[in-house]
């Protein structure tokens, strides 16, 4: 049964908190209905953030005391598994925004229990797909933690109807929350990118060229030359960019620099939400992007035809399983430890190309485990396959298109 508000004076709740409006609302109306609060935020490496202790700042006039959780290492290695798996959701962007709540939840509970906390209480909307991935993963994680949505309690619908009311409401405790400015859209942020959603975006009469990009710049405002970069990778990790060895975190703050100024990374999707419905956003993951597009280079390079169309299948299965908030369940394992199988062999260095959001090959080199042979796949006359040893080949094959063919089988 879900809780509400007056649920709550019994409890200690474990708010997740980013510090904007909302945040500050749902802290201050449970703490006015008597009810014990303590913050939780995550330091994922958001790029809109310059620093994120101002969320403590922000947070202390409602009258909680606020813990954040250093979670940028956990950011990053999540970040590596993702690419790992090429997994990519509806529209092919990177679902920045899905992983990091996975991210978050495992981070978070445990300094919350430490806490005592009993509930957890998360600002997502009742209508999209994180209060669903808020809740699973608490689920999973805590089966004995209790969530709390207050964008599904009535009581809290009813007085918060926009966020006018929640800034009257702030005003009214002399907490300043400005309402509107330039930005008409609302953004989320982490290590692996920001999605911007809702308000102006939510018309699909709006180009998605509104969005002033946090990370990087659109790639009509990229530089007019190419920009080369050398990403070495072993076992699908870049441990080096441009000849420099790096960590995980040293990677994507590396990459999303580089592709960002290129204008890599942008990308627009109308996706199909959790709950039923279409959502439309806009991404900028240049970072992802980059290391993604490289990474690729190498598993073209190391797996046969069949293993490329079962890592496909793998790759979407790991895509759809993070946007359902399922990223610690079996099926989501199993099919990580089978593309672990694959990444064992995409070892080697990549040269790629940046030019106005284009990630373009120049070279792949030191790559032992590459099925490539340029001599079989020569058009000319080469040491490789026989050509005349195809002809067995194809008359093998004209045997079923024949036999279908007299069946009445084929229709042109």
């Amino acid at each position: 049964m879900a809780l509400s508000i007056h649920d709550l004076k019994k409890e200690k709740v474990g708010t997740c908190v980013s510090g904007g409006l909302d945040s500050r609302t749902i802290s201050k109306r449970l703490t006015e209905a008597g009810v014990p609060v303590v913050a939780f935020a995550a330091d994922l490496g958001q790029p809109d953030e310059t620093d994120i202790n101002d969320i403590r700042t922000r947070m202390a006039p409602c009258g909680v005391d606020t813990v954040i959780v250093d979670l940028k290492a956990a950011m990053a290695e999540a970040c590596c598994e993702v690419l790992e798996a090429q997994a990519m959701y509806d529209g092919g962007y990177w679902n920045s925004t899905g992983i990091a709540r996975a991210v978050t939840v495992r981070g978070l509970l445990p300094e919350m229990q430490k806490r005592g906390c009993t509930v957890l209480s998360h600002g997502a909307t009742g209508r999209g797909n994180d209060q669903m991935r808020f809740e699973r993963y608490t689920n999973v994680l805590a089966p004995d933690m209790r969530v709390y949505a207050p964008w599904r309690d009535p009581e809290l619908l009813r007085q918060f109807p926009g966020r006018t009311q929640m800034a009257e409401y702030l005003a009214g405790f002399g907490i300043s929350a400005p309402v509107g400015g330039k930005k008409k859209y609302s953004t989320d942020a982490n290590l692996a990118g920001l999605s911007h959603e809702a308000e102006d975006l939510e018309s699909l009469a709006t180009a998605m060229t509104i969005v002033n990009p946090t990370m990087g710049v659109w790639p009509m405002k990229a530089p007019d030359k190419i920009e080369e970069v050398e990403i070495r990778f072993v076992r699908g990790r870049a441990v080096a960019i441009n000849g420099r060895d790096v960590t995980p975190i040293e990677a994507m703050v590396l990459a999303n620099g580089i592709g960002g100024r290129n204008g890599v990374g942008m990308k627009h999707a109308l996706e199909n939400r959790v709950v039923g419905t279409k959502s439309r956003g806009v991404y900028e993951s240049p970072g992802m992007e980059l290391l993604g597009a490289a990474l690729r280079f190498v598993y073209q390079a190391v797996m046969d035809r069949r293993a490329t169309l079962l890592f496909q299948q793998l790759s979407k299965l790991v895509a759809d399983q993070i946007y359902d908030g399922r990223y610690f369940d079996p099926a989501t394992q199993a099919a990580r430890a089978a593309i672990g199988v694959f990444a064992q062999h995409a070892s080697g260095t990549v040269r790629v190309g940046l030019y106005k959001g284009n990630v373009l090959f120049l070279s792949q080199t030191g790559c032992r485990a590459s099925l490539y042979n340029e001599a079989d796949s020569s058009m000319e006359a080469s040491a490789g396959l026989n050509p005349v040893s195809s002809q067995g080949f194809a008359e093998i094959q004209s045997v079923e298109a024949r036999a279908m063919a007299r069946a009445g089988q084929i229709r042109s």
